[in-house]
């Protein structure tokens, strides 16, 4: 019994990490093309740029180490 739930926490927890780079993707690609667009040179888009790259990478990282395969 104790088995069965350790497996099903962490289905919904991998399932949760995945979310979180998929969107953390996102927002890094979106605020990539904003800099690429941007006439100004706009520091803070910038730092949350490399921001969102390092949580997208970090999160990546993660899911490489516990071996979750992305349908």
């Amino acid at each position: 019994m104790l088995f069965k739930r350790k497996g099903k926490l962490r289905k919904e927890y991998n399932q949760k990490l995945i979310h979180n780079m998929e969107h953390a993707k996102q927002e890094w690609f979106r605020n990539r093309s904003l800099v690429k667009l941007s006439i100004d040179y706009n520091e803070d888009l910038i730092c949350q740029t490399k921001l969102a790259e390092a949580k997208y990478f970090f999160l990546f990282k993660e899911v490489k180490k516990r071996n979750i395969i992305m349908e």
